[in-house]
């Protein structure tokens, strides 16, 4: 070997150490409550400088590619830089919501597969090490090729990754891949469970969800920025419908071309540069930044207080937080009735909290009794986030989110006990002296007045047996997808050759959200909270699909069962667009005349 080749290897490696060491003090760094705002302007400055090491190796290895590989440079190394570069690009998406590092991430992991970094002919077959990383890069791939819709990819990616896994089985006897099999199954239900349903992007389309006619009477409202914390086919689901879609000519998909024999083209030459056509693609000028957002799957209670905490620190003065938190109401014996969620976020049904807790011992009864009848005392109303067992450690009160009720908040509660966040009740604490503690949030905020939605206690199908299990939240799959829940409650299931119907039907919504977002915006009657939060786009967008739910479901359950399937509002919306108002009732009298189904809702002349 030369002295010059030796050196470009030994800078080489220094560089990889280099980059690895800082790599490794940013990877688990979470996005929002990780301390004081010195201790994040700190975390911010090692992601830029991490970011300049691998940019700096990854220009390094492209200069002097030939000279490496004659020093033994193994294609995988390479993959592999390209990988910690993807993960970094995906962890800035998840801090910041900006879709062109979502896009970044895509841009080299594309070039891994297309290059085949960890194929080719060397022995890695043989190296589970090897083997590893590339699980790992398949895995990651996936998710951010489904975050960014790119079907025909993720159904190649699938069709590789479970491959992978066999082969690895069937090399490594050894080695117990039972975790990465789980894996594949999860990603294969995740993106089946509702195949067939999306008839337009979840996202914000200017095409399709601004309401040209309604636009004059929005803009006499003053505008609100958002940030959004929630805590997985809902979180999928919600993430995607609030982001932009970029419009003009990426509404129509690029399509990703395999060859015949199932490759993608190999990239096997010396040349390290990375096509970022791509990213021009994906970067429209004429939309806004996302909202941020903070993801938490499955976390504590302190967690989602502290990062709330963090996001209100944040927030510019004239800034609204979003918070969705999809949770079971108790913890205990599952309630039949209720659909279960996917992704392993499952929505256990209700139970009771057995009296014998340490918060039933420190606070007298967790019940009292009125005329012999039960009345629910504080500690039957919470959101359950522990896994297993009643530790009031993983209860979320609603007193819990008082404090953040400082600045403007609208919160979702998607839960089959999320009614304990209605105004109703107060609970006497036994301190010395008897004391009222407002024990709700509705009624009980501290300066600005939340904005609620509150799902049903139980969904609603009529042919309960004929829905998937994973397929979500009903709540959620209204608030996001509105014609894809609508077909679902109904046991409508599309196909290709009904296209021109479900365009009819989403032009049947588009008119009918058109129509209802002028009577909001016109309204003199209209609540405060609402008036402040209905310039967002976001945000009125959801506002008016929770009034297709609510219409929707009022006409399709029982009257006489009405209170535990309809979802709720508070502060209550204008009776203008109650279920019962002509504009309302006449555009679900004609969606389910579209699908034949009236028969199956309540209509009543009024």
């Amino acid at each position: 070997m030369s002295e010059d080749k030796e050196r470009a290897l030994q800078t080489f490696r220094a560089l990889v150490e280099s980059a690895d060491r800082k790599f490794g003090r940013v990877r688990d760094v979470e996005a929002y409550g990780g301390g004081t705002s010195r201790q994040q302007q700190q975390q911010q400055h090692a992601f830029q400088k991490v970011f300049k090491a691998y940019t700096r190796l990854w220009k390094y290895q492209q200069e002097n590619r030939s000279k490496l590989v004659e020093c033994g440079l193994r294609r995988w190394e390479i993959g592999e830089i390209a990988s910690r570069i993807g993960q970094l690009y995906f962890g800035q998406y998840t801090r910041t919501s900006e879709c062109r590092f979502l896009v970044e991430a895509y841009v080299f992991y594309e070039a891994i597969l297309s290059r085949r970094y960890f194929q080719g002919s060397e022995p890695n077959v043989k190296d589970l090490g090897v083997r590893s990383k590339e699980l790992r890069f398949y895995a990651r791939f996936l998710l951010v090729s489904v975050i960014l819709n790119r079907t025909e990819m993720v159904n190649h990616l699938l069709e590789r990754f479970g491959a992978l896994v066999e082969d690895c089985k069937s090399t490594f006897r050894e080695t117990n891949f039972k975790e990465w099999k789980q894996v594949v199954q999860e990603i294969n239900r995740f993106t089946k469970v509702d195949k067939g349903f999306n008839f337009r992007p979840m996202r914000y389309c200017a095409t399709f969800d601004t309401h040209r006619a309604s636009l004059p009477y929005v803009a006499r409202f003053h505008a609100k920025r958002v940030k959004f914390a929630e805590l997985t086919l809902d979180m999928y689901r919600m993430i995607q419908c609030l982001e932009w879609e970029p419009s003009g000519t990426f509404y129509q998909k690029h399509t990703f071309k395999p060859k015949e024999n199932g490759d993608t083209i190999d990239h096997s030459g010396a040349s390290g540069i990375i096509d970022m056509n791509l990213t021009a693609d994906m970067t429209d000028p004429n939309i806004p930044p996302n909202p941020r957002k903070a993801t938490l799957y499955r976390p504590s209670v302190t967690h989602v207080i502290a990062v709330m905490a963090t996001i209100c620190e944040e927030l510019p003065p004239d800034s609204v937080v979003l918070v969705y938190l999809s949770a079971s109401g108790n913890a205990g014996l599952n309630n039949v009735s209720q659909v279960e969620n996917s992704g392993g976020s499952s929505k256990s049904s209700r139970h009771k909290v057995p009296s014998q807790t340490n918060h039933g011992q420190n606070s007298g009864l967790s019940e009292t009794q009125n005329n012999g009848k039960r009345e629910r005392g504080y500690y039957d109303n919470y959101l359950w986030f522990g896994p297993k067992g009643n530790s009031g450690t993983n209860n979320l009160y609603p007193g819990d989110l008082i404090p953040f009720t400082r600045k403007p908040l609208f919160l979702i509660i998607d839960s089959d006990n999320s009614h304990a966040f209605k105004a109703g009740f107060k609970y006497v604490l036994e301190v010395g002296i008897d004391r009222k503690l407002d024990t709700v949030l509705h009624g009980a905020e501290r300066g600005e007045t939340a904005a609620l939605f509150l799902s049903p206690l139980r969904p609603i199908f009529k042919n309960p047996s004929d829905v998937n299990s994973n397929n979500g939240s009903q709540f959620t799959f209204f608030l996001t997808c509105p014609l894809s829940a609508f077909c679902q409650m109904i046991g409508v299931f599309p196909n290709e050759a009904d296209t021109d119907v479900y365009n009819e039907a989403e032009n049947i919504i588009a008119n009918a959200f058109t129509e209802w977002e002028i009577i909001l915006c016109s309204s003199t009657t209209m609540d405060l909270v609402w008036a402040q939060v209905i310039s967002d786009p976001f945000l009125r967008r959801l506002i008016l699909r929770f009034i297709f739910c609510r219409s929707v479901i009022s006409f399709f359950c029982p009257p006489e069962e009405s209170e535990q399937y309809l979802p709720i509002c508070l502060p209550h919306l204008p009776t203008s667009v109650a279920p019962s108002s002509e504009a309302v009732r006449s555009a679900i009298v004609q969606l389910a005349l579209h699908f034949d189904v009236a028969d199956s809702f309540h209509f009543t002349e009024t």
